[in-house]
């Protein structure tokens, strides 16, 4: 299982998550979040990670030429598109896409299938935001989307229930964010270190 920590905007937070074991470390380019980052905060950030940990830029309903600008500027490697996205808004990049999708009560796997991405993000649905909720959806959900391709389960997840989310789900990756944060854009080094050791110890058992 892949695992993403998304939300970074400091070098030592970055330093801690590729030492706890992060696959993916995510950026956020969405003016209105907490955690968001400049370009060149990111690019300076990015240009130390090992080769084998994945840049991942995560935008909201922006422009496809913001986008380029921000992969040539950062050194990104995968997109997270995290909006209103059409299907033909995720194709024609230099890097693979994931696209993700707000999970509510309403929410209909048949969604995804128009999407040809590399990945498939769900995450869970609260008016006005999107994402960073630190709020769980039904994973059932999650477990049927699996048909369309690889999913990668958000929302809420922590060291307290990713052995659940890994038993029940079984995602091709999770992406954890406010889970292992002291305030938010401000990792926890210990709650991602337990993250890790908890991932570690389920991956084993199975």
């Amino acid at each position: 299982m892949k695992v993403k920590i998304c939300g970074i905007t400091n070098l030592q937070d970055a330093v801690d998550a590729v030492e706890a074991g992060a696959d993916a470390l995510g950026f956020i380019f969405v003016q209105t979040s907490p955690r968001c980052v400049t370009q060149e905060l990111a690019h300076s950030i990015i240009e130390t990670l090992p080769p084998f940990v994945v840049p991942v830029g995560v935008f909201v309903n922006r422009p496809r030429k913001v986008i380029l600008e921000t992969i040539e500027g950062t050194g990104i490697r995968c997109l997270q598109l995290h909006g209103d996205e059409t299907p033909d808004d995720t194709v024609g990049f230099p890097v693979p896409v994931c696209k993700s999708f707000r999970v509510g009560s309403d929410f209909q796997v048949s969604t995804i299938a128009p999407y040809k991405t590399s990945a498939y993000l769900l995450d869970t649905y609260v008016n006005g935001q999107f994402g960073g909720t630190g709020k769980t959806f039904d994973w059932s959900v999650a477990i049927a989307a699996k048909e369309f391709g690889r999913i990668i389960l958000s929302g809420g997840l922590s060291h307290e229930n990713i052995e659940d989310a890994f038993r029940t789900v079984r995602p091709y990756g999770v992406d954890v964010n406010s889970g292992v944060e002291s305030s938010p854009g401000k990792k926890d080094k210990g709650k991602m270190l337990e993250l890790f050791r908890r991932i570690q110890e389920v991956a084993c058992s199975l």
